[in-house]
């Protein structure tokens, strides 16, 4: 099951595909039928439509909380511009309530959730103190991967590699209980960071980082969270980063984009409804269709 929680890489420009060759008359069908799906967002065509697109996400949030009757929002913050972008928008949604509500109980909770010690923790950081959450809590989320690791003896006859595969699954799934934990205790909703980009490729942990109450991000490609996050101010740094899970201790840092086999910036352009190459092409078919599963609610045997 391919898997990931935190940043991800490519150009930071609006929209990437921007530098592909001009949209075809035709889609492939399975290009056009994914694109709607997912239904992605239109390319940027300036700053002003970024601007509106930061401001219309925001508002979602806003409305979504209010709507809810419940106080507080809840996301784990990794480093990566993903939850930079889903974590700053959170926090300003909350601003705005108290201003116009008067009600100081609408908070941002910002949780940072290491396996021990993360490697890219000084990004994390830097996330945070852009982000400015009204408070943060950290928990290393160790222990109970390793205590739940233990009393499953078919996971310790594993092979090594196939361990560490499904152990990072277990990390992204015990964030996220630890995320709707807080929540629970302190009456919120927990926001996800999922992305068009992300959901194609089903690099996400079925009921791990793909599990939350809203998830603000949804149709927007890779640029597309980059131009947002540098139109919040975001610093370069953080805007331009390496995406990577970080889910396997095999493969510490492993780029997103090793994993796909494919650049973030070709996954864009295939979004955006511009030509790629064949083998791109089924790559990225192929890899939506086999994630089918984790896109859909629990099956049924019907009425």
């Amino acid at each position: 099951m391919p898997f990931a929680h935190a940043p991800h890489h490519t150009q930071d420009s609006a929209s990437a595909p921007e530098a592909h060759a001009a949209r075809p008359l035709r889609l492939h069908p399975r290009q056009a039928a994914i694109i709607a799906a997912l239904a992605v967002s239109a390319p940027f065509a300036n700053a002003q439509a970024v601007a509106a697109e930061a401001q219309r996400r925001q508002a979602f949030i806003e409305a979504q909380l209010q709507a809810s009757g419940l106080h507080t929002l809840v996301l784990g913050i990794s480093g990566g511009v993903d939850s930079l972008v889903a974590g700053r928008l959170a926090q300003l949604a909350v601003e705005a309530l108290r201003q116009r509500t008067g009600d100081a109980r609408y908070r941002f909770l910002a949780m940072r959730l290491p396996y021990r010690t993360q490697h890219d923790e000084a990004d994390a950081q830097a996330a945070l103190a852009f982000i400015r959450a009204d408070e943060t809590h950290t928990v290393d989320i160790a222990d109970a991967v390793q205590a739940l690791a233990a009393q499953l003896p078919d996971l310790q006859a594993l092979p090594a590699a196939r361990r560490d595969f499904v152990l990072g699954n277990v990390k992204a799934r015990t964030r996220m209980v630890a995320q709707y934990t807080l929540a629970n205790a302190r009456n919120g909703l927990v926001i996800g960071t999922d992305h068009a980009a992300e959901a194609v490729m089903g690099f996400f942990t079925k009921f791990g980082d793909g599990a939350c109450d809203l998830a603000p991000l949804t149709g927007l490609v890779k640029g597309q969270v980059r131009a947002i996050a540098s139109h919040l101010g975001a610093p370069a740094a953080l805007v331009h980063k390496t995406p990577t899970a970080d889910l396997e201790d095999l493969a510490p840092g492993r780029p997103d984009e090793v994993a796909h086999g494919l650049p973030y910036q070709q996954i864009d352009a295939f979004l955006h409804g511009h030509r790629v190459d064949p083998p791109i092409l089924q790559r990225i078919v192929a890899a939506y269709e086999a994630s089918a599963h984790k896109r859909t609610l629990p099956l049924t045997p019907g009425a």
